[in-house]
């Protein structure tokens, strides 16, 4: 299969010299205009490489989201920054591995690559299918909180943001269920959150068609996990508030 990079920039000279160089190589760039259309082909498996521009806003966000990823779905994470000393250095705090500077050079990117094939080689093929992860958004106030997903289950999932996740009720969420292109939508209650943004949810409504597909995932990918203890937060979260065990049995 022909190797891709998922590129989110404005800058056409950047841009022309990244379509040039990958081409070269026998590499397409995917050009992206949202960040959930860069994480989504990162996700799915089919972009490798996440190539982020640092001078458009919330750069840090998509980059911090991707390093939250398995060593199996991983991308390669490369910065494009102008060349301004002193840097603030955001790039290297979000998670990228390299940071290529306008005007970029083409043997910069050469070698970033290399690199990347060389430390990479054989993770996807170890990566075990369980670890599969896949995006989570909650629909909030201010706009959507993006997360990962770290457990699916029948009743509820837990997911990881780049934030804390609010402590709140009924929020409308959706993602892809792993391995598949089903959408699940539905709502949910924040039944706890840590301060290192990470969550669990109970799902407090799924239309009957969504929790039938939920439980055709489930079935396949053989989950018989105990439905109350994998909503639970884990022993090292810092949680402010949980839902009790008790709580959680007689809310299922």
């Amino acid at each position: 299969m022909r190797h891709s990079a998922a590129v989110i920039s404005h800058d056409e000279g950047s841009l022309q010299i990244l379509r040039s160089t990958l081409s070269e190589l026998g590499w397409e760039v995917r050009h992206c205009r949202t960040h959930e259309e860069a994480l989504e082909l990162v996700l799915t498996g089919r972009s490798t490489t996440l190539i982020v521009d640092f001078d458009l806003a919330d750069a840090g966000d998509v980059v911090r989201m991707a390093a939250l990823l398995p060593p199996g779905q991983k991308p390669a994470l490369l910065a494009i920054e102008s060349l301004v000393w002193p840097g603030t250095g955001q790039a290297f705090q979000s998670g990228a591995g390299r940071i290529l500077y306008k005007p970029i050079e083409p043997e910069l990117i050469k070698d970033a690559l290399k690199a990347k094939r060389k430390n990479g080689r054989g993770n996807r093929r170890k990566s075990k299918r369980h670890e599969i992860k896949t995006l989570v958004y909650l629909e909030l106030a201010g706009g959507a909180l993006p997360g990962i997903s770290v457990d699916i289950g029948e009743h509820g999932l837990a997911l990881q943001a780049t934030e804390r996740v609010p402590m709140i009720s009924n929020v409308a969420f959706r993602c892809v269920l792993p391995g598949t292109h089903v959408t699940l939508h539905g709502h949910a209650d924040v039944i706890w959150a840590s301060e290192e943004g990470r969550a669990g949810l109970f799902f407090s409504q799924l239309a009957p068609a969504t929790r039938k597909q939920l439980k055709h995932w489930i079935s396949r990918h053989g989950s018989h996990r105990n439905a109350v203890r994998e909503l639970l937060p884990p022993a090292d979260a810092h949680v402010s508030f949980a839902a009790s065990e008790e709580e959680l049995v007689e809310a299922l």
